[in-house]
């Protein structure tokens, strides 16, 4: 995509250009539909997610660092919840794709490229971490397309979210930017 021949400028914009936004890689899949989506179900998965994180920051905070024997625990948590994740999806399993993420949206990169036509709705099925095997579903509107090598660059705006879900998208996306600093900051 160039800024010359004006494809995705606009969606760019509309999507990234005054909110946070974070580039990751997570299973994510996307189907034809003018539904709304689980938007009940996303919103509470996120915030339960909000307060795992919270407890773990404020254990962290309270007690120092975790025991030894604390951290092995959680990380055995973390792992079989992992692995009963795969096991209850091995069906159901969604490409990783990378994607660039704000609370107007995403952009992400489809190979092959999809048979959605710009103004399309589709419902996003995006899994918001990858130890956890449930996923959000979001409804969305094609704002663009732009074709690449094997596949097509697609910008997908949100389109009529609960304001309960649009503020806990807000707060995740929050915590994964933190994160991602965070970890640069340790390189």
């Amino acid at each position: 995509m160039s800024a010359a021949d004006g494809i995705g400028v606009a969606a760019e914009e509309r999507l990234f250009g005054d909110a946070l936004s974070c580039e990751l890689d997570l299973p994510l899949a996307i189907d034809a539909s003018d539904g709304r989506g689980r938007q009940p179900q996303a919103a509470s998965l996120l915030a339960s997610l909000a307060q795992l994180e919270d407890l773990r920051k404020d254990d962290a905070e309270e007690h120092g660092d975790l025991p030894l024997l604390a951290q092995r625990m959680d990380a055995k948590l973390d792992l079989v919840l992992a692995l009963l994740g795969r096991l209850l999806t091995r069906d159901e399993t969604m490409p990783v794709r990378h994607l660039r993420w704000s609370r107007h949206g995403l952009r992400v990169d489809l190979d092959p490229a999809p048979a959605f036509a710009v103004g399309a709705g589709v419902v996003l099925r995006l899994q918001p971490t990858e130890w956890l095997p449930d996923h959000l579903e979001l409804p969305a509107r094609v704002l663009d397309l732009a074709g690449r090598p094997g596949g097509a660059r697609v910008w997908l705006g949100f389109s009529d979210l609960r304001p309960d879900l649009s503020e806990a998208i807000d707060r995740h996306l929050f915590r994964l930017h933190r994160r991602q600093i965070a970890g640069q900051r340790r390189l």
